[in-house]
């Protein structure tokens, strides 16, 4: 069992729900020992084909795509696994795209097809102690209050 269950976030465009739901069949011993999250149908499919426990989001079209997003710049998501269309045209192709930067951004592992998930899934530093190292963007909260401080006059908080 893994010292450190990850945080996996699983999505999948309507073309790929089917290699989505094989791998994870093929993988649902590993799956079980880590928190998973997906977006609408995709969770909706894992919980009911697999009896996996899913914490899920909106559809990615209406608003699921950025609800992971802003899991992954919290901090909470370690994980992306997004099998995603290149041959069909998606209307939400800018959250797709902004989905993709905040991964890459906050630096986490991310795979878009079985052959990428599975030497994820697989590999040794999957299960360990492995932490990525995470950008420090510093108290943007801080920053804020700072700067609207300034213009108004009130005192900086500490």
């Amino acid at each position: 069992m893994s010292t450190n269950p990850r945080h996996i976030a699983l999505v999948a465009h309507d073309n790929k729900k089917a290699s989505m739901l094989e791998w994870a069949a093929f993988n649902r011993g590993t799956l079980t020992r880590h928190h998973l999250y997906a977006t609408g149908t995709t969770g909706t499919m894992l919980q009911h084909e697999l009896g996996l426990p899913v914490h899920r989001f909106f559809s990615g079209p209406v608003g699921g795509d950025q609800q992971i997003g802003a899991k992954i710049a919290e901090g909470v998501i370690d994980i992306l696994i997004f099998f995603w269309d290149p041959l069909e045209p998606q209307p939400h192709d800018p959250d797709v795209k902004a989905l993709l930067r905040l991964a890459a951004v906050w630096n986490i592992g991310v795979a878009s097809n079985v052959t990428t998930a599975d030497m994820l899934i697989s590999s040794p530093l999957f299960s360990g102690l492995y932490q990525p190292v995470r950008p420090d963007f510093g108290d943007v909260t801080g920053e804020l209050v700072s700067a609207a401080a300034s213009r108004t006059g009130a005192p900086e908080r500490e």
